[in-house]
C-alpha cells in the first residue's frame, strides 16, 4: 500500500479497485500527510483521480473532505448504503460513479459540487434524485437507471447543458414538459423500462436528439410534434401499445433506425415510407397487410415483419431477404411509377450506415462491391468496430490509420493480396482482425510480432 500511495502522491491518481477492501485506508484521506523521507515532499501533488471500484467498501467517511482537489472519484459495484455530505465540499470534482451500490437516498449536499459533469447513480435503490442536483448546472450526462424513481425533481431543468440522460428501469410515470422545455442541448435520452403514459408534446424541442430510447413502457401514441427532432437517428419504442404512428413521422430523413416491435399498429402508413430506414423492426404487430409504397425504402438492410397476420404476403416472402421483398412490393406500385427507379445508390447507404455509427460506434459496410475504403470509415469519429466484408477491396488507405479508437476490423472476402502491416501497426486498439477469404501472397513475419494484440 506504501509503494501505491507514493506513487498517488506523484501523479495525483490512485487506484485501489479489485482489493477486497471493505473500509477505504485512513491514509487515502490524508495523502499528502504521509510523504516519506525520500520523497521531495515540494513535488507531492494532491489526489485528483480515486478509483475504488468493485470492493466490498461500505461506508466513505466524511474525511472525504479532505481531498478538494478531486476531479474523479469512482466507488461503484461496492456495497454503500449511503453517501457522506462531505460530497458537496469537493468543489473540483467533475466525474462521480456511484452505480452498482446500495444507496437508498443521495444527500442534498450534492448539490454543492457544482463542477459535476459527469454523474452515474444507477443500479442502486433510490426511490427520488434530491432537488439540489439542479445547482449542478455544469452536468451534461446524467446516468440513474435501474433504481426505483417514481418521478424526477423539475430543478433539473437547470442542468440545461444536460446531452445524455438515462433513467432506463425505473418507476416513471411522465416526463414534464417543463424538463424537456430546458434540455435543448439533449443528444440521447433513455427512458425505456419505465410505466410512461406518453410522450411529452413538445419532445419536438429536442432538436439535437440522436437517440431516443422509450421501448418497455404504456406509451398509446407518438405526438406530431416528434417532427422537431430533426436530427434523430434512433428511434426505439418497442413494447408499447401503439395502434397508429402519425404521418408527420416521414419527414425525419436522418432515422436509421426505427424499432416499433410488440405493439398494436394495423398498418404502417404510406407516408413513412419517405423514412431512409436501415433498421425497421415491425414484428409482433397486427398488421394484415404492407403498403406497395414500402418497396421505394431501398435504403432497408433489415426488415422484420414476424408475428403478424399478413394475409396478402407470402410467408416466404416475410421470413425472406428484405431485398426480394421490396422488390415484390415495388411490383405492386401503380403503373405510372416506375420500380426500376426506385434503386438506391451506394453513396445513401454508406451515409445511412455512417449516421448509425454516430452511436453504435460500429460502422457495418459488408457487401457493397466496393472497391476501395471509404472516406466516411476515418470520418466516423470514435467508430470501434468496422465491417468491410464480401467487397472488393485490395488495399487499405494510409487514411484508415488515423482511426485511433478502432478496435475490430473485418476484411473477409476481399481481393487484398499484400499484407497492409504499415496501416495495422499504427491502430493501437486494435484486437480483432479478419482478414479470410483474401487472396494474400505473404504475411510478412517480422510485423506478427509487433502485431501480438491482434486475434
Amino acid at each position: 500500500m506504501d509503494r501505491v500511495l507514493k506513487a498517488a502522491r506523484a501523479s495525483g491518481s490512485l487506484n485501489l479497485s479489485n482489493r477486497s477492501l471493505r473500509d477505504v485506508p485512513n491514509e487515502v484521506y490524508k495523502c499528502l500527510d504521509a510523504v516519506g523521507n525520500d520523497e521531495k515532499w515540494w513535488e507531492a501533488v494532491e489526489l485528483q483521480k480515486l478509483i475504488l471500484a468493485h470492493n466490498d467498501i461500505e461506508s466513505l467517511k466524511e474525511d472525504l473532505r479532505n481531498l478538494p482537489q478531486l476531479t474523479v472519484l469512482n466507488v461503484s459495484h461496492n456495497k454503500l448504503s449511503e453517501l457522506p455530505a462531505a460530497i458537496g465540499e469537493l468543489p473540483s470534482l467533475k466525474s462521480l460513479d456511484v452505480s452498482f451500490n446500495s444507496i437508498q437516498n443521495l444527500p442534498e449536499e450534492i448539490g454543492s459540487a457544482t463542477s459535476l459533469v459527469k454523474f452515474d447513480c444507477s443500479s442502486n435503490q433510490l426511490k427520488e434524485l434530491p432537488s439540489s442536483i439542479g445547482r449542478c448546472i455544469a452536468l451534461s450526462d446524467l446516468k440513474a437507471s435501474n433504481n426505483v424513481i417514481t418521478s424526477l425533481p423539475e430543478e433539473l431543468a437547470n442542468c440545461s447543458k444536460l446531452t445524455k440522460l438515462d433513467v432506463e428501469g425505473n418507476k416513471l410515470t411522465m416526463l414534464s414538459e417543463h424538463l424537456i422545455t430546458s434540455w435543448t442541448m439533449l443528444t440521447e435520452l433513455n427512458a425505456s423500462k419505465n410505466i410512461l403514459n406518453g410522450i411529452p408534446e413538445n419532445i419536438g424541442n429536442l432538436s439535437h436528439l440522436i437517440r431516443l430510447d422509450f421501448h418497455q413502457n404504456r406509451i398509446s401514441s407518438i405526438p406530431a410534434s416528434i417532427t422537431g427532432c430533426s436530427s434523430l437517428v434512433e428511434f426505439y419504442m418497442g413494447n408499447n401499445t401503439l395502434s397508429l404512428l402519425p404521418a408527420e413521422i416521414g419527414v425525419l430523413l436522418h432515422l436509421g433506425t426505427f424499432d416499433l416491435h410488440s405493439n398494436q399498429l394495423k398498418e404502417y402508413p404510406v407516408e413513412a415510407c419517405k423514412l431512409r430506414l436501415s433498421v425497421l423492426d415491425l414484428s409482433n404487430n397486427s398488421l394484415t397487410g404492407l403498403p406497395p409504397e414500402m418497396g421505394k425504402m431501398t435504403t432497408l438492410r433489415k426488415l422484420l415483419l414476424n408475428g403478424n397476420p399478413l394475409r396478402t404476403l407470402r410467408s416466404s416472402l416475410v421470413s425472406g431477404p428484405t431485398a426480394a421483398l421490396l422488390k415484390y412490393l415495388r411490383s405492386r406500385l401503380s403503373e405510372g411509377e416506375d420500380p426500376e427507379a426506385m434503386t438506391t445508390t451506394k453513396k445513401d447507404v454508406i451515409s445511412m450506415a455512417s449516421r448509425l455509427s454516430i452511436t453504435s460506434k460500429e460502422l457495418s459496410l459488408e457487401g457493397l462491391g466496393l472497391s476501395a475504403v471509404p472516406s466516411e470509415v476515418w470520418e466516423s469519429g470514435e467508430v470501434v468496430k468496422v465491417d468491410l466484408s464480401r467487397n472488393a477491396i485490395q488495399e487499405l488507405p494510409v487514411e484508415l490509420s488515423s482511426c485511433g479508437s478502432l478496435q475490430t476490423l473485418i476484411l473477409s472476402r476481399n481481393k487484398i493480396k499484400d499484407w497492409p502491416g504499415s496501416i495495422l501497426i499504427l491502430l493501437p486498439n486494435l484486437s480483432c482482425l479478419k482478414l479470410d477469404n483474401n487472396p494474400l501472397i505473404q504475411v510478412n513475419t517480422d510485423l506478427i510480432s509487433i502485431l501480438c494484440n491482434i486475434n
